[in-house]
């Protein structure tokens, strides 16, 4: 099991006594810690974001493969109920946890009507960003950030399972 999930569970899942089923892990998402697992009722896609050099945040894949097919953003259609994403620094650590419906809403799940995303970037609260589309993203991503530490944040990190 990743590393950054073994965190998790050691933070939140086993103190909410929550357990992990239908662990696997994704070979091709190895560089972000790619697995995907049930928590109660809930499928969950998960990925550790990754943090670059040159720009504030972090980044993260979010595509998948059929066979032999090119990569391809996950779809609206795909059975999963929320997409977790580890981020962290030198001092602190927290997931995001978005709805597939809020993915689609920001245009990252492919849609009948609209192509969605391979990656995107990922903007943490201790992030700060300076362009107006990264205020942007971190204005509604911020809301689905759960820090670890945060005993009020983990609490209501529990009312989604």
């Amino acid at each position: 099991m990743h590393p950054s999930l073994c965190t998790l569970i050691d933070v939140f899942f086993a103190p909410h006594h929550l357990e992990l089923s239908k662990y696997t892990e994704d070979a091709e998402s190895e560089a972000y810690e790619g697995c995907s697992f049930i928590v109660g009722q809930k499928t969950i896609i998960y990925r550790k974001a990754k943090q670059t050099p040159k720009k504030v945040g972090q980044f993260v894949t979010f595509w998948k493969r059929e066979g032999i097919a090119p990569i391809a953003p996950f779809h609206i259609d795909d059975p999963f109920d929320y997409y977790i994403i580890y981020a962290s620094n030198e001092t602190e650590a927290g997931v995001f946890v978005f709805t597939k419906d809020r993915l689609r809403d920001k245009a990252i799940v492919n849609t009948a009507h609209k192509e969605g995303k391979r990656g995107f970037r990922v903007y943490s609260p201790w992030d700060a960003p300076t362009s107006k589309q990264a205020i942007a993203t971190q204005k509604w991503q911020v809301p689905h950030f759960y820090k670890l530490d945060n005993t009020s944040d983990l609490n209501r990190l529990a009312h989604l399972f």
